[in-house]
């Protein structure tokens, strides 16, 4: 598995929380239900007590003190001009480490049921002091607000608790399973177990935080709270810190134009810029985006490229976007194409269309996995397609339509590299006769990401070229299972149609979900193949003459991660992983161990 593969697989780790009102629910029903169960541990406790006075007493300390301290500590955190939380987020994580307390407390409860000493309090003191070290994670991490804030809003739920315990058992009537306390034993246990915890915490964000920024220039809690934020809310402020990472890069943009009667009638683009890293952060919905603000019918296909050309914000798209309206201006237009074709070299497969002196190759590896294809690759396909055929300008597009994982990128040196170089030495022009296109497009508003499927959907042209038609399918996703695209091509082909290709954008819209990558054809199948032999079918009955203009420009200074900082990103963040992986368990145990010792073996 590669370090980028770790990175994304740290997403299956972010789930989609539940409104306040269930977190609500949960605090009251769960505390209650702690309350009696501990209670009935008591000898000669009846149910009805257990229920009544144990539930009761069970939802006053850790239910209303909880729900209290969700209440509280959203607006506190939102004051502190940290990164904007929601009531549910708040509510969440006070139901999260109020759960922990309470598990703690009946474990205490119940080892006290076979012993003379009771450990009830001693229970409640530990449970308090790991629910305080959980929230300063926590908070501490997603908030952006700082240790020291951090700590203050941790430590309300802890206190609110223990402070609950003792207008309880001191001032109330309300039978309990606590029993008598000193209240500065319980404080002072708490303080410093607390104060154990902290040194901890501190001492293991030290070791991560160090390394990130030293290289990245931010800290590590900086980054993961503006991922959360991308994540949770869609913000955009992760642009801010890579635009002082980028660098600027040259590239390319092939470019092939179709005019009808009316004007212009559809593009086909093929950018070597890649659309990431993630989300809407960067160019991650540059197909969408590019497309909807051109106003011709556009498919933005997926150029070779890989994540060191993510563009640092989406205001880099503009850039693309006035490259194709300067090329639009001097276009030269041919009323003729060669037919579609084939040629294969080992597992490399190009399809081929000439368009007057210019070419259009799709390169696929299919059913073999593969990823991106490397520009630099790209680059030395296109000479060399130009070199063998004579062609004016290739406009390349990598199909990335077999999903292999970051593993399957195909970069110089790879054998891939020159299964194509020999594939396109294969290249031959059959002749050219009167070009015919029709195109149609479906968003597929049944599904969405969770489909794998982005904004755009399903975008489909078809040619036509002395009786032979053939059809560019392109899904707006991030590559699809292997198989599915044979799958596809399988139904397709049923239709009055000669040839087919299905490609993905690479979106990366489709990626802010749990678990990283999401890869087309892992559910919904069947009617991600119903929508796109539906728009295939329409793409035919819009068959009509068109002329045709192809060209492949350079896109210069548009500002992306680069190699340098898209391979420090990801090996220093996968480095931390790894070291965490060793250094937390040992600070961690031994902190327990210590706390655990005060608590319990500690008299006074």
């Amino acid at each position: 598995m590669s370090a980028v593969d770790n990175i994304t697989d740290l997403s299956k780790y972010m789930v989609t929380l539940p409104p306040s009102r269930i977190s609500i629910l949960c605090m009251t029903f769960l505390s209650f239900v702690a309350g009696a169960v501990a209670a009935y541990m008591e000898p000669l406790s009846s149910i009805f007590d257990s229920i009544v006075y144990g539930g009761s007493a069970g939802f006053l300390i850790f239910g209303l003190t909880s729900i209290m301290d969700g209440a509280i500590s959203q607006p506190l955190i939102n004051a502190m001009k940290g990164r904007h939380m929601k009531m549910k987020q708040s509510m969440f994580i006070s139901l999260l480490t109020m759960v922990l307390v309470a598990i703690v407390y009946v474990l205490g409860s119940l080892v006290s049921s076979f012993t003379i000493y009771s450990y009830v309090i001693d229970a409640l003191i530990l449970g308090c002091a790991l629910a305080f070290g959980l929230r300063i994670f926590i908070i501490w991490g997603t908030s952006n607000i700082g240790p020291l804030r951090s700590i203050l809003i941790s430590a309300i739920q802890p206190v609110l608790i223990l402070s609950m315990v003792v207008v309880i058992v001191s001032l109330t009537s309300i039978t309990t399973n606590i029993g008598s306390f000193s209240i500065i034993a319980v404080a002072l246990k708490g303080l410093i177990a607390g104060l154990i915890l902290m040194i901890a915490i501190y001492s293991f964000m030290l070791v991560v935080e160090s390394p990130i920024k030293r290289n990245l220039g931010v800290g590590g809690l900086e980054l993961l709270s503006l991922f959360i934020a991308q994540y949770t809310e869609g913000s955009r402020a992760m642009e801010t810190l890579f635009e002082d990472m980028g660098e600027p890069i040259d590239t390319l943009v092939g470019l092939v134009s179709f005019k009808g009667e009316n004007g212009i009638k559809g593009l086909f683009i093929s950018p070597c810029v890649h659309p990431g890293p993630v989300g809407t952060i960067g160019g991650g919905n540059m197909p969408t985006v590019l497309a909807k603000n051109l106003e011709p019918f556009t498919m933005v296909s997926h150029g070779p490229s890989t994540h060191d050309f993510n563009p640092v914000s989406s205001k880099e798209i503009c850039k693309i976007k006035n490259v194709v309206l300067e090329t639009l201006d001097d276009m030269e237009y041919t009323a003729t194409a060669s037919p579609f074709i084939r040629v294969e070299h080992e597992n490399a497969k190009i399809g081929a269309q000439y368009f007057g002196d210019n070419l259009v190759l799709l390169a696929t590896f299919a059913p073999h996995g593969f990823d991106d294809i490397d520009f630099g690759v790209g680059l030395a396909l296109i000479k060399a397609a130009q070199g063998h055929t004579g062609a004016k300008n290739v406009v390349l597009v990598d199909c990335h339509n077999s999903f292999k994982g970051e593993s399957g990128r195909v970069l110089p040196g790879n054998p891939e590299v020159f299964q194509l170089l020999n594939a396109v030495e294969k290249l031959e022009n059959p002749g050219e006769s009167e070009l015919k296109m029709g195109c149609a497009n479906d968003t597929i508003p049944e599904l969405g990401k969770k489909s794998g499927i982005g904004q755009s959907g399903v975008k489909v042209m078809v040619t036509e070229v002395d009786g032979q038609k053939t059809a560019y399918i392109l899904m707006d996703a991030n590559n699809m299972v292997i198989g599915f695209r044979d799958e596809i091509l399988g139904q397709v082909e049923k239709l009055d149609l000669d040839h087919a290709e299905v490609m993905t954008t690479d979106t990366h819209f489709v990626n802010g979900l749990s678990g990283g990558h999401n890869p087309l054809g892992t559910k919904d199948r069947d009617l991600i193949i119903e929508k796109i032999v539906q728009c295939t079918e329409k793409a035919l009955d819009d068959l009509e003459p068109v002329q045709v203009g192809a060209k492949t420009v350079k896109l210069s200074s548009i500002n992306t991660l680069g190699p340098t900082h898209a391979t420090e990103l990801v090996t220093t963040i996968s480095s931390i992983v790894a070291v965490s992986r060793v250094v937390a368990p040992l600070v961690f145990v031994l902190a327990l161990i210590f706390v655990f010792i005060w608590i319990f073996y500690w008299t006074f």
